[in-house]
């Protein structure tokens, strides 16, 4: 279930941009590289690489917890017989051309 959850989350969560960003990130880590020895530059990538993952993780159980809210509420209304859409409804509905009738 997970694999097909996350299958779904890269399909309709495109990536923002965030290119600004990401080179302000970037460019910070390499000042604090230039200030920290091997030992804490490694130290500091693990918890970089950790939060990263910890995000990810964090997105994806969000939109998992969404899409069954909305598997639940879609069951819940196909049960009591309510239909976005009901017959007649449809024919009220009409894309808007610019013109009034």
């Amino acid at each position: 279930m997970n694999d097909y959850m996350r299958a779904l989350h890269q399909y309709f969560f495109p990536k923002p941009n965030l290119t600004e960003l990401e080179m302000e990130i970037e460019t910070a880590r390499q000042d604090v590289r230039n200030w920290l020895d091997k030992a804490q530059r490694r130290r500091l990538m693990d918890l970089v690489d950790g939060q990263a993952l910890l995000r990810e993780a964090i997105s994806l159980a969000s939109f998992t917890t969404g899409f069954k809210l909305a598997w639940e509420i879609a069951k819940e209304l196909e049960a009591d017989g309510l239909h976005p859409l009901d017959e007649g409804e449809a024919d009220c509905i009409r894309p808007r051309t610019g013109k009034e009738e």
